[in-house]
């Protein structure tokens, strides 16, 4: 069983609820939608959406970008919009455009009239903003989702699934400006294995991406035999089982003993 929690204001939290009741509605894969009211409206047949729907209908036009990393701009002043659209670093290039179309359908479905608003999908994840977004090292708004069943022997448990989350931030901060990823597994106590998996928008900087990573590293409830956890500029995962589709993109390291 799995828990999901929201990170967001008070003031959202009826919306959110709707929010999460109308995402498994839709597609049980899209784990948590934010739509932001303080950051403007926009109306129905505005230059504002005529821009958000050209942006993001040619969002993933470029065959060419097979990395999983899309961040383009459309519209002038404060009629424009920015998007980045980024997709987990182990998804094949026609998986990601499809995971980004269903996720821009949802999006724009669920957040009808709001200038910002962001979805995460078990594969990708869409933001749009009527200000700048590129390069920008942002937290929230986040979410966290955790496995309510517990680890067995907790500390040794902790010490592998830790070891292991900083070797893959250390790895995937050290990514170029096209993907910063890394996943891999290792072995725990009483045949228990740790898959996981770290990500940052390769549009951050190495000191950007470690700080992000480590901050939602910090969230993970202990002792848990799963977890996540989204913010705009980066994510984390592990689980007991593997959820990633092999090679993974860095080498598994030792047990602590």
């Amino acid at each position: 069983m799995a828990v999901v929690v929201a990170v967001s204001s008070r003031s959202f939290l009826c919306c959110l609820l709707f929010l999460f009741i109308a995402i498994s509605q839709t597609s049980a894969q899209y784990n948590y939608v934010s739509c932001d009211n303080n950051k403007g409206n926009y109306t129905a047949e505005s230059t504002y959406q005529t821009n958000l729907n050209t942006l993001l209908s040619n969002l993933t036009s470029n065959t060419q970008i097979n990395y999983g990393f899309y961040n383009f701009s459309y519209g002038q002043n404060s009629d424009e919009v920015n998007a980045i659209g980024l997709c987990r670093g182990d998804v094949m290039p026609d998986e990601c455009r499809s995971c980004l179309n269903d996720a821009r359908d949802n999006l724009t479905q669920l957040c009808p009239n709001q200038k910002e608003a962001i979805l995460y999908h078990d594969k990708c994840m869409l933001r749009y903003s009527n200000r700048s977004i590129f390069g920008l090292m942002e937290t929230k708004p986040s979410y966290y989702m955790y496995n309510t069943n517990n680890a067995t022997e907790v500390y040794q448990f902790n010490q592998v699934l830790s070891s292991l989350m900083r070797i893959l931030t250390g790895i995937a901060a050290s990514g170029d400006s096209r993907r910063k990823y890394a996943a891999a597994s290792a072995g725990a106590s009483n045949f228990q294995t740790i898959y996981g998996a770290v990500q940052c928008t390769p549009d951050l900087s190495r000191q950007e991406c470690f700080h992000c990573l480590f901050g939602a590293i910090a969230e993970i409830p202990t002792g848990k035999i799963g977890g996540r956890v989204g913010r705009p500029s980066c994510n984390i995962r592990y689980e007991n089982y593997t959820f990633y589709d092999e090679p993974a993109y860095a080498p598994a390291p030792s047990p602590l003993m």
